[in-house]
């Protein structure tokens, strides 16, 4: 008998939406090369994104209020959490799915052809998989280790840091720091580039760290734990036959994804349309604000940062996570693009327009216009 529903990929939007499906009584197929792999990059997600059927033990560490930077400091008004990976797999666990280790090829409506050979006709396929690397897509990277809390000391919880102690010149494409609790014990120190074409790498983000690191009294060793991050942040469709960021649910100026994906993991496996005129309208408006940040140049990211972090805790919430709130998104853009100083409320113009400016191509940033 073939299944209701096959799901390709097993990251975390995959196994969202397997769960989601056999909770609801249907028949799924999981398809994944290595389907017990582990999670090894670091998920978080604002608090209010978080549905209510996900047990709240998969959340490690709370950031009631996190701190940014661009040359000013700001608090979020808006919780943020970091996500326990064992426990969240363990949460969405599908126990009478059928798991088939190979690859999907090709996902096609009611066929899915494996790197075997086989075909696996269902009633619906999903291809959660993720994106494929490209040199004409837009990447996020990041260098992060894991430390001692205690060697944080006087550390806050840093969403993003942008001042200039990371050790690059004035000129060069920026990164920011990214700090947060994993746990009572531990904390993800990062630098970060979330979108460039192309990217920093890792070796000049370690090197960033490390000088921004021992400026704050943080001294490495040489034995922390480390994570590598590496994935396209452009290339994402919308549409019923995709999922988590090959679906267009990454934020292409963010680089998140989870959050929005587990939230709307149950509509997907009901067979529900995600994608109405208004969220394909947010989806596009989000790509014009990655084109206005890739054409900013250096100095001027931390300002534009500052810029928006003063916008009302609403204004930012609607950007950040409205995935369907066409209003609330307009609203906040329009905003922020009035409050801006009038050359850079230029140069966002003529980029989110799609008018050819100067640009490196690339830069460091946690989210927008924003």
């Amino acid at each position: 008998m073939k299944p209701d529903l096959v799901v390709c990929g097993l990251g975390p939007a995959g196994r969202a939406l397997a769960h989601r499906a056999v909770v609801r009584g249907l028949t799924v197929t999981v398809v994944d090369p290595a389907p017990e792999r582990r999670w090894t990059a670091t998920y978080a997600a604002w608090a209010d994104e978080l549905p209510d059927w996900l047990t709240p033990e998969v959340v490690a560490a709370t950031v009631p209020r996190p701190m940014a930077w661009g040359t000013r400091a700001h608090r979020v008004d808006r919780p943020y959490v970091v996500l326990d990976n064992a426990r969240l797999r363990i949460a969405l666990r599908f126990p009478d799915a059928e798991v088939v280790a190979d690859r999907a090829v090709d996902v096609a409506p009611g066929r899915v052809r494996l790197a075997s050979g086989v075909t696996i006709a269902c009633g619906r396929a999903v291809d959660a998989r993720g994106l494929t690397r490209s040199p004409a897509r837009a990447e996020q990277t990041a260098y992060g280790v894991i430390v001692d809390a205690s060697r944080c000391a006087g550390l806050d919880p840093l969403f993003m840091d942008w001042r200039r102690d990371n050790g690059a010149p004035s000129d060069a494409p920026p990164s920011f720091l990214y700090a947060v609790p994993l746990d009572d014990e531990r904390m993800l120190l990062e630098e970060t580039c979330l979108a460039g074409r192309p990217a920093l790498t890792g070796a000049e983000l370690r090197t960033r760290l490390r000088h921004r690191l021992r400026a704050r009294g943080v001294e490495l060793t040489g034995a922390e734990p480390v994570e590598h991050v590496r994935f396209p942040v452009q290339g994402g469709r919308p549409g019923s036959r995709r999922f988590g960021a090959a679906g267009g649910f990454l934020h292409p100026a963010t680089g998140y994804n989870v959050g929005a994906a587990l939230a709307s993991a149950d509509a997907v496996a009901a067979g529900q349309d995600v994608w109405p005129a208004g969220a394909r309208a947010v989806h596009h408006l989000r790509n014009a604000g990655l084109r206005a940040l890739l054409a900013l140049p250096p100095e001027d990211i931390p300002l534009f940062f500052d810029t928006f972090f003063t916008l009302s805790p609403a204004a930012q919430r609607a950007y950040l996570s409205g995935r369907a709130d066409l209003g609330g998104t307009i609203a906040a853009m329009r905003s922020l693009f009035q409050a801006l100083p009038g050359p850079l409320r230029r140069r966002v113009a003529a980029a989110t327009l799609g008018i050819p400016v100067r640009s490196r191509g690339r830069w460091g940033s946690a989210m927008m216009v924003p």
